[in-house]
């Protein structure tokens, strides 16, 4: 598809395309932080939408994380393509801070596509999220104070992760070189710096630079230093301080408040943050359904037969019951050994729709845990463009569609929040501020 040159003059300056929804919203909550004014959207937006005036920044959630090699960069450069269309000087590729991709794809590729498609020399690669424990030391990428390596990573069922140097997680997948910038490198002479990097691009069609990054100092000098390229790539935590440098240290604006309705909390995630965040809130009285794979298989249990239990008597007494998914580490690396993706896709289908039945029946605040679960969410829903709330924890913000300003969402990737995530979410997009369990 192109994008023409005569779309009215906006006041777009930055464009970021997610590779997954929980990704897009991580990503907007930051340059939100940042003091940009922005809008996340649930895929490039269609024709009869308009970018808001005003509106400094936009995110593009794709679903390309673990698409098809081809079609993940067809629709990240389409998506690209679009918000330079409508004026972004600055493009970023966001994915998840723990580097989440196979050995072919689908990070090296896109950033190949982007700095071969724009004729931009090299980019960075900083998946780091210090707020939330992501960090590169030496090159190596740390998850909690563990190489990714050696973390629970390594049982991811669709991306296992079984390295941890961020060269050589790109190197098999990615066609160009990286230069490691270490701590030292990105504190020392400036133009020593510039030199080392302009010694190593030499004669290189295009390369990667990876920079330490274990606080957000760091953060703020890896946009000091990089923030002028055209085209940056990695996690949410330069993203607060890139956009700062943009607009100029604006304060954020105020956050958007929180809603009247029921709620209702859906988890695909099996990752150990969710599971603890899952017993937490069994633990404080909360209602929950577990999807069981087998009656997901046979028929037996159904997003029907979910949605009945939901509005049984006794489920109604519950002011958010919790329908979640989960196995253990042994049954999911026996489910991703086996190759077989039926299952993830049926349980996010049936997690979809009932967020779907949720809403048509006058639920107001739906709470998703897990990236492909959040965008198998926001699809079934229909929602093109949201505006950004508070944030639930670092990297969650609330979400206002744009369509239904009366509904809030909250699209968590698996791995974030803190212990009490779900009452925290629970609480905050409660006009009211209530409870959780009325």
């Amino acid at each position: 598809m192109q994008y023409l040159s005569t779309q009215k003059k906006t006041s777009l300056i930055f464009g970021c395309v997610a590779d997954d929804f929980t990704g897009g919203s991580d990503a907007a909550s930051f340059m939100s932080l940042g003091g940009m004014k922005t809008i996340f959207c649930n895929g490039i937006p269609g024709p009869d939408f308009s970018v808001p005036e005003g509106c400094e920044g936009i995110v593009i959630a794709l679903k390309s994380r673990t698409q098809d090699q081809k079609e993940a960069v067809r629709d990240s450069l389409e998506a690209f393509r679009y918000l330079r269309s409508h004026g972004a000087r600055y493009l970023f590729f966001k994915y998840c801070s723990t580097f989440d991709s196979t050995e072919k794809g689908n990070i090296g590729p896109v950033t190949d596509a982007v700095l071969e498609t724009f004729e931009i020399p090299g980019t960075i690669l900083c998946p780091a999220l210090p707020a939330n424990g992501r960090l590169v030391k030496n090159g190596l990428l740390y998850v909690n104070g563990i190489p990714l390596g050696e973390s629970s990573m390594r049982n991811h069922p669709l991306t296992p992760m079984t390295k941890s140097r961020i060269a050589d997680l790109m190197e098999p997948q990615g066609r160009y070189q990286s230069m490691e910038i270490s701590s030292p490198m990105l504190y020392g002479d400036e133009e020593a710096l510039q030199r080392a990097i302009a010694s190593f691009s030499r004669q290189k069609e295009h390369y990667y630079l990876i920079p330490d990054c274990e606080n957000d100092t760091d953060a703020e000098r890896i946009a000091a230093l990089f923030g002028d390229l055209p085209f940056l790539t990695g996690g949410s935590g330069i993203l607060k301080p890139l956009a700062a440098k943009i607009v100029g240290n604006r304060k954020q604006a105020d956050t958007i408040r929180g809603t009247q309705g029921k709620a209702l909390l859906l988890a695909g995630s099996c990752s150990t943050a969710t599971h603890a965040q899952t017993l937490f809130y069994e633990k404080q009285g909360g209602t929950l359904i577990r999807l069981i794979d087998e009656a997901l298989q046979n028929g037996s249990q159904t997003p029907g037969t979910i949605w009945s239990s939901l509005a049984s008597k006794e489920t109604k007494k519950a002011a958010a019951p919790l329908v979640y998914a989960y196995d253990s580490p042994e049954g999911l690396a026996k489910k991703r050994a086996s190759g077989d993706q039926t299952l993830p896709a049926l349980i996010e289908h049936t997690l979809s729709e009932i967020a779907s039945l949720a809403v048509q029946n006058g639920y107001k605040r739906i709470i998703v845990a897990g990236g492909e679960t959040s965008g198998a969410v926001t699809q079934a829903l229909g929602f093109q463009a949201f505006w950004i709330g508070e944030s639930i924890a670092p990297g969650v913000p609330v979400l206002i569609p744009v369509e239904r300003p009366d509904i809030r969402l909250v699209l968590k990737s698996g791995n974030f929040g803190q212990e009490d995530f779900f009452c925290r979410a629970l609480q905050i997009t409660d006009l009211h501020q209530k409870g959780f369990i009325s």
